[in-house]
Order: structure tokens, then C-alpha cells, then sequence
């Protein structure tokens, strides 16, 4: 909701003044909604509740219409011996490959992407698993817990997929 102006208002403005890429994120779901959104100028029209990966294969597909570079977030993240290369689905440790299932990557590209925070058990799990879970948080630890066997040198002794009591866990490069 936007203070002030409905949000069709704001996107007829931008549209008169500019040619940036306009996606409308809303919690009107109609037919009519989604139809007047794209006829006043919008690119594209997602519904609430989105994921955040949804919302960018959004903007790249916009992007990639519109001729701009597709790139908006690092697909090749690196933290101490873990590089990971996102498109690909492709991780390797030390130079070694390792497979993993897909929550497993989420969540390690997650951590990746914010190397050396502290990420909340919470924020890991509205990120990985979506803000509409309602499972058990020991999911995470089991998740984390395969991860650190696939990524640690001594997954009884964590470098890297450090556990920051009471809060959650982190990356450590």
C-alpha cells in the first residue's frame, strides 16, 4: 500500500516522465487488476505473497525484454573454500565438487550471500523454506547440520557454518 496515491496513479506517472522497467507488486489478484496494471504501463504484475527468487526472475525477465544487462545479483559467490556458481547449480569446495539437494543450496547461498553476518534462524527460514512455513525450526538444523558434512573439514568442529547461540548462524570466509 502507498501513502497517499493508489499505485496504478504512481505507475501512470512513471510511465509520463520515464521509460524504467515497472513491476507492480500488490495483493489485488483480479483479472481486471492485473489487465488495467499492464495497460497503464506496467512490465510485468506479481501478487502478493511472492518469493524474493520469483521477484528476481522477474526483474531479469524485464530486464532481458528490455535489453539491459540481465545481471542483478553476483551469480558466482565465494567465501573461504566454498564457491558456489548459482546459475549452474554448481558448488565446489576446495576445488572439489559437491552435490546438493536444493534446500541445501538455498540455504548455503543464503549464508553465501551474506558472509560473516549473522543470519537469524527466522530470516533463514522465511528466506529458504518462504515466509508461509509453519514446520518445526530443528528443519534448519537438519539442513544445516547435512550442509556442514558436505562443507567442513570437521563438521564436529565448525570453521565456516559457524552457530551463533541464541540468534542463528553465519558464514565464516
Amino acid at each position: 500500500m502507498l501513502p497517499g496515491l493508489p499505485g496504478t496513479e504512481v505507475c501512470r506517472q512513471l510511465r509520463g516522465r520515464s521509460n524504467v522497467p515497472v513491476i507492480m507488486g500488490t495483493a489485488k489478484d483480479s483479472e481486471i487488476e492485473k489487465v488495467v496494471g499492464l495497460e497503464i504501463g506496467a512490465d510485468d504484475y506479481v501478487t502478493k505473497p511472492f518469493s524474493s527468487r520469483e521477484l528476481v526472475a522477474r526483474i531479469r525477465a524485464v530486464l532481458r525484454r528490455r535489453g539491459e544487462p540481465e545481471e542483478v545479483t553476483p551469480t558466482a559467490l565465494e567465501a573461504g573454500p566454498v564457491r558456489m556458481d548459482v546459475d549452474r547449480h554448481v558448488v565446489t569446495v576446495g576445488g572439489g565438487k559437491v552435490d546438493l539437494p536444493l534446500k541445501e543450496f538455498d540455504l548455503l547461498e543464503m549464508l553465501l550471500r551474506n558472509a560473516g553476518r549473522v543470519l537469524t534462524r527466522m530470516q533463514l527460514i522465511d528466506r529458504v523454506w518462504g515466509a508461509d512455513y509453519v514446520g518445526d525450526t530443528k528443519t534448519l538444523d537438519v539442513h544445516v547440520k547435512r550442509l556442514r558434512a558436505k562443507i567442513e573439514p570437521d563438521p564436529s568442529a565448525p570453521r565456516y557454518l559457524v552457530t551463533v547461540r541464541g540468534l542463528g548462524y553465519k558464514f565464516e570466509p
